[in-house]
């Protein structure tokens, strides 16, 4: 049984993307079997993937709102083990569209169930944002790993965060963990940055992973080639953390007896 990761934080510029593609990279690259899913209108996961859409092509929108079957629409990736469900500027439309579905915060879930079981994770991009399609991830999620930006406003985004997914535990998916906040753009220089870190492990003991991402140059130039950071700098600090982070994931999901 698949284990579906919904990687998401409603404040924007946290690294939430370039977590997603490259924890989803490492994870095929310890030999497990990958979809990502791009559930942001903005498609950056999939670009960052090398996978580029127009507008009327078939996306993920189009799975959510006219029922064409995911199967149809999975794309693969130049990572071996690593398929991607990719998204279009047409998911923009779906926040509204959704409005009028009957179990409308479920649909995600139905979406998956059909091709998730072909996968050890499943991993989803959610955009910056609290609405309809986080709803729709988080409903649809076992697990919720946040990235949190080494900055002095990322605790009070991490407590509404925290909050959402209290409600939607409540209310839609009584199941859904949250399996850790990872920090990311860290800069070990950087006294501030140092001070966040402190401070973040202090007011969410239990919930920070161990591994910490670097601030780097080459986690802004590999999307823009459609490459991970396993392809375009491999041997960087960056790519080890990204490495150690999906050590750290499977350790937590599948604990140590």
């Amino acid at each position: 049984m698949a284990k579906v990761l919904g990687v998401i934080n409603v404040k924007g510029g946290t690294g939430k993307t370039t977590t997603s593609i490259n924890l989803a990279v490492y994870l095929a690259a310890l030999g497990k079997r990958i979809l990502l899913v791009d559930l942001d209108p903005q498609a950056n996961a999939s670009g960052g993937l090398g996978i580029k859409l127009e507008k009327d092509h078939y996306s993920i929108y189009h799975a959510l709102v006219s029922d064409v079957e995911p199967g149809a629409l999975i794309k693969k990736t130049s990572i071996f083990n690593l398929d991607i469900l990719p998204s279009s500027e047409s998911l923009a439309g779906a926040n509204i569209e959704l409005v009028d579905f009957k179990n409308r915060e479920l649909q995600l879930k139905k979406v998956l169930s059909k091709v998730k079981n072909n996968y050890d994770f499943v991993l989803i991009d959610c955009l910056p944002s609290v609405g309809i399609l986080n709803v729709n991830a988080l409903s649809a999620s076992d697990y919720v790993l946040i990235p949190v930006q080494a900055e002095y406003f990322a605790l009070s985004g991490l407590e509404q965060l925290i909050s959402v997914v209290d409600l939607v535990k409540k209310y839609l998916n009584p199941d859904l963990q949250i399996l850790g906040a990872v920090v990311t753009m860290f800069d070990k220089r950087n006294q501030s940055d140092r001070n966040i870190l402190n401070q973040v492990h202090k007011n969410f003991p239990g919930y920070i992973f161990n591994t910490v991402i670097p601030r780097q140059v080459s986690f802004a130039e590999a999307p823009s080639i459609g490459k991970s950071i396993l392809q375009h700098d491999p041997y960087s600090k960056g790519a080890r953390a990204y490495r150690e982070l999906a050590i750290e994931v499977l350790s937590r999901i599948f604990p140590s007896p």
